[in-house]
């Protein structure tokens, strides 16, 4: 069950990704969109907690500190790899800060023990290629000149690294996930709520803000899903697939925009799903 779990919840963080692409296709203001995201976000965790009976947990100290080490791995992390895009391409951007998957595994994996067999290695050997590939962009440079391109990228890959395997540390400690994200969420908030220099149009702003609630209602179920898949499953598997969510913006690309995809892209799809397979066996 917690293999079908992690499943959805790459596909849930997916559609989140995917309303995001909407939004930058539609030419929405990606201050906005965040500030959507974070915003509806943050409200599902909030409910979610008072559902589960957790939310009085938001007064232990421990469960504040969870959350700000979280909310800045993730918004921190979002806002270092944009920055990191000016200064280098996405097909090496994105595949690479999609790397920090290998932390978390390893995490899992040697920290707490968790079995991993040979068919298994496999599988997340083919999952992660599929991240890399789906990247792939035809004629774009790979060349890299700015030096602090690799600085960005390292910093994304740690920060991301923390928000993805930080769920599984704050589950060994017995503290629950709802709360923690809340606070995460609520915290990224704030920091996107910080003055910018960036002059959108009304337009802009509007639709940003729009899509990015619909955006962070796909979030919160994502990342909740993932929550639960770690705690019941296995973190150095479960984290793969997670990373995964890419290929559901891929997907929505070629159906809505009618986007080609690369051969190394197809071969992404095929690997994803062979992966999982292997994994299941």
């Amino acid at each position: 069950m917690w293999l079908l779990t992690a499943i959805g919840s790459a596909i849930l963080f997916g559609l989140a990704g995917w309303w995001m692409k909407v939004s930058q296709m539609r030419g929405g203001s990606t201050r906005m969109l965040l500030l959507g995201l974070y915003a509806s976000g943050m409200l599902g965790f909030g409910v979610h907690a008072a559902l589960e009976g957790t939310l009085p947990t938001l007064a232990d100290p421990a469960v504040w500190i969870a959350g700000g080490i979280i909310g800045a791995g993730s918004a921190w992390g979002n806002a270092l790899f944009m920055k990191a895009l000016d200064y280098g391409p996405a097909s090496l951007t994105s595949p690479l800060t999609n790397m920090n998957i290998i932390l978390v595994v390893a995490l899992g994996t040697w920290w707490y023990g968790e079995p991993l067999g040979a068919s298994e290695a496999a599988g997340i050997t083919l999952l992660l290629l599929a991240v890399v590939f789906i990247a792939h962009k035809r004629k774009e440079p790979l060349t890299i000149t700015e030096k602090r391109w690799f600085v960005l990228v390292g910093a994304a890959i740690a920060l991301f690294a923390i928000r993805n395997g930080g769920l599984k540390v704050t589950d060994e400690l017995g503290l629950p996930s709802a709360p923690i994200l809340f606070i995460a969420y609520a915290l990224s908030l704030a920091w996107f709520l910080l003055p910018s220099k960036a002059a959108d149009t009304r337009s802009a702003r509007k639709i940003g803000l729009r899509l990015g609630v619909v955006a962070g209602l796909f979030s919160y179920g994502g990342l909740q899903l993932y929550a639960v898949a770690i705690s019941t499953g296995q973190a150095n598997i479960a984290a793969p697939i997670f990373a995964t969510n890419s290929l559901v913006v891929a997907a929505g690309a070629i159906a809505v925009y009618k986007e080609k995809l690369s051969l190394l892209q197809w071969t992404a799809f095929a690997f994803t799903i062979a992966g999982l397979v292997i994994i299941r066996l």
